[in-house]
């Protein structure tokens, strides 16, 4: 199981990266053979004991189609099947057995934060002896087996329906290689059962985060009432119609159903035939496809299980058609580097789509074999059917020795970072290596990831050395998100020509959409609209990301023609930017529109009841919408869910204040900081709280705990450098203000408040400079136009 950045319970941090499109004060809703298909172990037993087709109707267009499971289809797929068994997906999970369990269960032990787990067999029961709930040591069964290489975990079943996975998992690598081991899956870290992250809590909870990637016809089936799960399956691990879509009406094609002649794609729900008599035609250049790419669906399909996403309903099973179940992670700080580059593990699609090869009409299955998920060819092989051999594989191109390792293909174009501590992905964003940008940049290139005893500029010295000084690459949009992270002058017309740039990939367009909520003005309007109207639902979805940043008339006016998209998706981020808006201010058919937009953005927050950000998400809106006791219960509901999610605290008592409940708003955090101790949001938190209540001395300790446990947020240093000021401890509120501004040179709160200070010192100068940094980051403001002027700027 991958871990899920615990800091999605320190308020921001894990929502963001898993979740696109939160902010401060909201997290989204949360993103490895067997010899014979195994049956429903604990879900939905396969339709096949009766013909599939008996159930059906004939006619040209077909009855909504059911699963039947994988023991149906390989009667007739034969090859395929045998393709599939030996695979990862036919292995993904499976019952533990003597046949299927990799680990040394032998009386083995690890050792990891302070915990020494054991390993035994108790005739075909596997079982783990670690800390549970309580850091208690006891006996656990494993049930199950979750992947197979390079590494194996295991999932222990719990009475309420919940399967956790365990920290330790199997190395299943060679021994040559490092592997035939236990290994802790965060072996740097002290994990106990207090912690987010410890085995039998909300992260590692195998039903919502893992579970229908590694299943087919997944239902979670979560009872809110009883917090209980009783999730099923047709194949309990990924099976044909994990990809192929539920196949009773292609079992009734294949029995010439009366009528089922007429359907489409010989009754199949997702027909993945975009290869179908499909060549390429190599090239030194460019290579061309015999036919254009017409879909996307084979690539989106993928994408469900491939790729950072939160569901949008209980259903998540593939369409073909990505955004009518998901909505993907953008490019996003935590998951990407600023280029675009794979930093956290973002599951390829992400990376894929800003590709060149996806822009000329690539897919998986042009590498990839989909049934025995190999690649088609070994090594170069790969890639020369398409780039011919004679001008790349030659050491004129690659420019190392031959038959070194440096040689591969992928050795450049796709780097790697290893995950789960053994398991190398790489970068399917297919890159020309640019180590140029990485002295601009900080960003990693493929070169210095190998020779790391050398720094990017002898790699981009290299590189001019060999090319020429020129190399534009296809993925040119990195400054601008850099300069959009950053908040740097000139982001808002970067970003803004980016948006507007239909050569560059939909996911980079997207995310400078969304970067424009911080970019709000009228220059970046006409941007916004443009993102909004455009053909990409991907990047309208961004864009109504940025529109929930602004006042409840904007949002109307530029949210509510999207509340009738055809993208489910669309309609959803629609619904969440129209959920607070006054509906009466608009036509009856846009305000109708409207209403059927929230309502589905309110099931996308249900469907996922088992987690506390859908809460906190519903109870937002109902606190926007002034139900203050609506808002309560779902903030309540969230920390039933979980005791240690930090955002529910921090909303439930800035719900107390707004409303007049002082006491019961310190009540909350103190609440909140027994259950998370020294909590950096919860101490600024309170140290906001207090500072309201007069007792400055509390309320400047809190402040200065905060800002020292979490020295990245230019916020948390900005209202303590403010607070100090306001105590007369001008010295240490510039010292501290000055030290933030060296993190984060471009925030306007730093700057206007370092400004502010300097002129008051009477240094004009310091201050001065100030204001005309503040300026370049903001020239729209007024205030900042007439501090220059008071300095005798200009």
């Amino acid at each position: 199981m991958r871990r899920r950045h615990v800091a999605i319970l320190g308020f921001l941090a894990a929502a963001c990266a898993w979740w696109p499109g939160c902010r401060a004060s909201e997290v989204p809703a949360p993103r490895p053979a067997a010899t014979a298909p195994t049956p429903a172990v604990t879900g939905v037993a396969p339709a096949a004991a009766t013909p599939v087709s008996a159930a059906l109707g004939g006619g040209a267009v077909p009855p909504a189609a059911t699963f039947v499971g994988s023991a149906v289809c390989v009667g007739c797929h034969t090859e395929a099947a045998a393709s599939w068994r030996g695979s990862q997906h036919a292995a993904a999970m499976q019952p533990a057995t003597p046949a299927t369990v990799l680990g040394d269960f032998a009386n083995a032990r690890a050792t990891a934060g302070g915990v020494t787990s054991t390993f035994v067999r108790r005739g075909d029961d596997f079982v783990v002896r670690t800390d549970g709930p309580g850091g208690t040591l006891a006996d656990y069964r494993v049930a199950w087996t979750f992947g197979v290489f390079p590494l194996q975990q295991y999932l222990v079943d719990f009475p309420d329906g919940r399967k956790q996975a365990l920290p330790l998992a199997w190395d299943a690598r060679p021994k040559a290689q490092g592997g035939q081991r236990w290994f802790h899956l965060y072996p740097h870290e002290t994990i106990d059962h207090r912690d987010p992250l410890h085995w039998t809590r909300l992260q590692q909870n195998w039903n919502f985060v893992c579970a229908d990637c590694h299943s087919t016809n997944l239902r979670r089936n979560y009872d809110a009432a009883a917090d209980r799960f009783a999730t099923t399956w047709s194949d309990v691990a990924v099976a044909c119609e994990a990809c192929h879509g539920p196949g009773s009406n292609h079992v009734a094609w294949a029995e010439h159903r009366a009528g089922s002649e007429a359907w489409p794609a010989h009754g199949l729900a997702i027909a993945l035939d975009e290869r179908a008599g499909v060549t390429w035609t190599p090239s030194a250049t460019a290579p061309v496809r015999s036919r254009p790419l017409a879909t996307r669906r084979e690539v989106e399909t993928c994408a469900v299980c491939h790729a950072r996403r939160r569901p949008l309903g209980i259903d998540s099973n593939p369409t073909g058609r990505l955004l009518d179940t998901h909505i993907p992670a953008l490019l996003e700080p935590g998951l990407y580097e600023p280029d675009g580059q794979q930093h956290d593990e973002v599951y390829t699609w992400g990376s894929f789509v800003q590709s060149k090869m996806y822009a000329r009409g690539v897919t998986c299955s042009d590498c990839h074999e989909p049934h025995a998920g190999k690649l088609r060819a070994a090594g170069n092989a790969v890639c020369t059917p398409c780039h011919v051999a004679a001008t790349y594989d030659v050491a004129a191109h690659h420019r190392h020795a031959e038959g070194s390792a440096a040689t591969a293909c992928v050795a450049c174009h796709m780097p790697t970072r290893t995950y789960m501590v053994v398991d190398p992905r790489h970068d399917h964003s297919l890159r020309v290596p640019r180590p140029d940008l990485s002295v601009a940049d900080g960003t990693p290139n493929a070169c210095t990831g190998c020779h790391a005893e050398h720094d990017a500029a002898w790699a981009a010295a290299a590189v001019a050395e060999w090319y020429g000084p020129v190399r534009k690459g296809f993925q040119t949009y990195g400054a601008a998100l850099r300069a959009g992270r950053d908040g740097a002058p000139g982001a808002a017309a970067r970003l803004a020509a980016l948006v507007g740039d239909r050569g560059a990939p939909e996911i980079a367009r997207a995310t400078a959409a969304a970067m424009l909520e911080r970019q709000a003005s009228p220059a970046t309007l006409p941007a916004l609209r443009a993102a909004l109207a455009d053909a990409s639902a991907l990047v309208r979805v961004g864009a109504l990301d940025a529109v929930r940043a602004l006042p409840p008339e904007a949002r109307a006016a530029l949210a509510s023609p999207l509340a009738g998209d055809t993208v489910k998706a669309v309609r959803v981020e629609a619904g969440r930017a129209l959920a607070s808006v006054p509906f009466e201010a608009l036509p009856p058919a846009a305000a109708a529109a409207s209403r059927r937009a929230v309502d589905e953005w309110a099931a996308s927050e249900h469907a996922v009841a088992e987690r506390p950000e859908s809460h906190l998400n519903l109870g937002i809106v109902a606190a926007e919408r002034g139900d203050a006791a609506a808002a309560e219960a779902e903030y309540r509901a969230a920390l039933r869910i979980d005791p240690l999610f930090v955002p529910a605290y921090v909303n439930l008592a800035d719900l107390h204040r707004t409303t007049g409940r002082a006491g019961d708003a310190a009540a909350a955090l103190d609440e909140g900081l027994a259950a998370v101790p020294d909590d950096p949001t919860l101490l600024h938190a309170l140290g906001l709280q207090r500072v309201r209540e007069g007792r400055s001395d509390d309320a400047l300790a809190l402040l200065g705990r905060a800002a020292t446990a979490r020295p990245d947020d230019a916020r948390f240093a900005y209202v303590y450098g403010v607070a100090l000021h306001s105590a007369g401890r001008s010295a240490e509120a510039t010292a501290v203000l000055t030290a933030a501004l060296a993190r984060a040179p471009y925030d306007p709160a730093l700057l206007s408040a370092l400004a502010a200070f300097e002129r008051d010192a009477g240094r004009r100068e310091a201050a001065l400079d100030y204001a005309r940094r503040l300026a370049a980051v903001a020239p729209e403001g007024e205030s900042v136009r007439a501090m220059i002027r008071e300095l005798g700027g200009e």
